[in-house]
């Protein structure tokens, strides 16, 4: 699972930049890919969700890593994939986003390209009570216990390990008695959770 690249920015396109790194080009899906525009030919870090599916592998990069939490987390809703997911992402705000979920508001949810009525309840329901968000002092807040912004990278590691898992096989029923331990775990990065929960799975194996 790639938690994140850093690398020279070589070219922006419509919907995705370029980021050399190590000799590789890396194609990268964003958001808004023009907010790097002053950054081509500059090292940048760009946070980034590895999607996987059985037909392609997909990299979905970001900024910030509230950002990138808010995709993972708006990829559990049924009805909504990756695109959906960026379209929201490319004109939603985290704050406002997660305000609006907070405070159910329908109209603002539907606002959205390609969300409907049944898509922004399902996303209330799904969602509300369970994002975490920027305050003004830059903390991430998650319902009412105030979180270090490396907490989140903790907890975006986490889910990055998990889906790099579930690649391999493992379903979210046979994932979630690990959890609780890997929270446990400190200062880890995305490979070492991987290794440590299949370490785990094969225990219980």
């Amino acid at each position: 699972m790639i938690a994140y690249i850093k690398g020279t920015l070589i070219h922006i396109e419509d919907q995705a930049v370029i980021v050399e790194s190590h000799g590789i080009g890396y194609q990268i899906f964003c958001p808004n890919p023009f907010v790097f525009q002053g950054e081509i030919g500059s090292e940048v870090k760009i946070y980034t969700f590895h999607y996987v599916r059985e037909d392609a592998q997909i990299l979905y990069g970001f900024k910030k890593t509230e950002e990138k939490a808010l995709f993972s987390k708006i990829l559990n809703v049924s009805g909504i994939g990756p695109k959906g997911a960026l379209s929201i992402l490319s004109t939603a705000k985290v704050g406002d986003f997660v305000a609006a979920i907070e405070r159910e508001d329908e109209q603002y949810l539907t606002s959205f390209s390609g969300v409907g009525k049944k898509t922004a309840r399902q996303m209330m329901l799904d969602l509300k009570g369970k994002l975490p968000f920027v305050d003004t002092t830059e903390s991430i807040v998650e319902g009412n216990e105030e979180t270090h912004p490396l907490e989140l990278d903790k907890s975006v590691a986490i889910e990055d390990a998990v889906e790099a898992m579930k690649a391999l096989g493992y379903s979210d029923k046979e994932l979630k008695p690990i959890l609780p331990i890997l929270k446990k775990e400190q200062h880890a990065n995305t490979d070492e959770f991987v290794r440590k929960g299949l370490a785990l799975m094969m225990q219980k194996g």
